[in-house]
């Protein structure tokens, strides 16, 4: 093989092992998803994690990034890829948590469950938030004789989000970006 055949080979794998990061180079300047984990601290905390879409992480982004936690705006500083939030989690809660960069905003909700061993985020999906009300409503319209029992459920289901931190704004903020998700 001839030393001119070796420049275009050489050029192919410089931009196969470079095209990588062209890719994440563009991540480090914005966040376009994230997930939520307990701090490896154990300190009550949450930790914010800057992800791809296939919710890999990306120790790349580094610095401050404006996060609406419940509708407190916070200024989250990111070193590798990880943010801490600024307040302890002390109860069983709703956590809403909002990001808006050049490419819109990114929210997503989540029921911490506090226990003894530790933080437990959960994901809720926007779509249960339909679901459940809905298919009471159903069981109303095709049983009359359970409208007492469904009507009950309901009022279980609302006060028991009201208690734990989700309120109607959050509520609909949570259903507005999962059917905005669903056509980007």
């Amino acid at each position: 093989m001839s030393k001119s055949n070796y420049y275009p080979f050489s050029l192919c794998i410089f931009l196969v092992l470079l095209f990588p990061v062209i890719a994440n180079g563009q991540s480090q300047n914005q966040i376009d998803n994230f997930i939520v984990r307990e701090n490896l601290l154990k300190n009550g905390k949450l930790a914010i994690i800057a992800a791809d879409s296939l919710e890999t992480p990306i120790e790349q982004v580094n610095g401050t990034f404006q996060f609406s936690i419940n509708g407190f705006s916070h200024p989250l500083t990111f070193r590798d890829g990880v943010a801490l939030t600024p307040n302890k989690v002390e109860k069983s809660t709703f956590v809403f948590i909002k990001h808006l960069n050049e490419n819109g905003s990114h929210g997503k909700l989540f029921y911490v469950l506090k226990k003894d061993s530790g933080l437990n985020p959960v994901k809720i999906s926007w779509i249960f938030l339909i679901i459940i009300p809905v298919a009471l409503m159903l069981i109303v319209m095709m049983f009359k004789r359970f409208m007492v029992i469904a009507i009950i459920g309901l009022l279980i289901f609302f006060y028991f989000n009201y208690k734990q931190g989700l309120d109607l704004t959050t509520f609909f903020e949570t259903l507005v970006h999962g059917i905005k998700g669903l056509f980007a």
